[in-house]
């Protein structure tokens, strides 16, 4: 005879009630955005934020971009290193349409900055283990031809001068492969500091091609994520070396 484990319907509809209520108070978010007739998606809610905070994170952060600065319309992935909250603009400097964030599911339900997470259709990335509904998310986002953005590092690097990144968080070449969809390396070479310079790198966008069609196991996809993080530390030697080689040039120039 089959155990008892005491589970009647009437207990299972009383422990699913708590999991209905909280489905109702979840806080409705916007998660695609339909093209324009030029077929750009844009947001509007992340064009206000443009136009309010550019001129205040230039001023006290200023920056200087390097690479691929224009992207063009359709859809792609932001892959970069973080240091502070600030690193979402570089990606936005970019382009014009809108782009999702991936950023803790905590975030999301933060007073006013919550509020405008939601609007510009952040996707929330789950910490209980949920990941799933974050995959779906951005792929749902992908396959519509928007942009999408994400920091491997799952956090900002605040491990002294940050030249080694924080063990990355796989997934980006995932939803690349997936979706077939390029990736658009940047990578911030120093850490941002008042009134100080920070040099910011985008590379080429990256096709994970040699992928497609293929039967992957995880090793596969931890090799394709092993290749994207490496870019992003070849991007910052080779603009080092340029720097270098620029200094060098104008002492042997006087």
């Amino acid at each position: 005879m089959a155990a008892d484990t005491g589970n009647t319907p009437e207990k299972e509809r009383a422990a699913e009630e708590p999991r209905k209520q909280k489905a109702k108070k979840e806080p409705k978010r916007k998660l695609l955005f339909p093209a324009n007739k030029k077929g750009k998606h844009v947001m509007h809610a992340m064009n206000f934020l443009r136009f309010l905070f550019y001129p205040i994170h230039f001023l006290v952060y200023p920056y200087k971009l390097y690479g691929h600065k224009k992207v063009g319309t359709g859809a792609y992935i932001y892959m970069g290193n973080h240091y502070c909250i600030w690193d979402v603009f570089y990606p936005a400097r970019t382009t014009g349409e809108g782009i999702h964030y991936l950023m803790k599911e905590s975030l999301l339900h933060v007073p006013v900055l919550g509020y405008w997470t939601r609007q510009v259709g952040a996707i929330p990335a789950m910490r209980d283990g949920s990941d799933m509904r974050t995959v779906m998310d951005a792929m749902k986002v992908l396959k519509n031809g928007e942009k999408v953005s994400m920091f491997p590092e799952g956090t900002r690097n605040k491990e002294g001068d940050g030249e080694t990144f924080l063990p990355f968080h796989g997934g980006a070449a995932f939803l690349a492969i997936k979706t077939k969809t390029p990736v658009i390396p940047f990578v911030i070479c120093n850490k941002p500091r008042i009134w100080h310079v920070t040099h910011v790198v985008f590379g080429e966008p990256m096709e994970l091609s040699e992928y497609y069609g293929r039967r992957l196991t995880q090793a596969d996809y931890d090799e394709a994520d092993e290749k994207l993080k490496n870019r992003l530390y070849e991007l910052r030697a080779e603009h080092r070396a340029m720097l270098a080689s620029k200094k060098r040039g104008r002492k042997n120039g006087k």
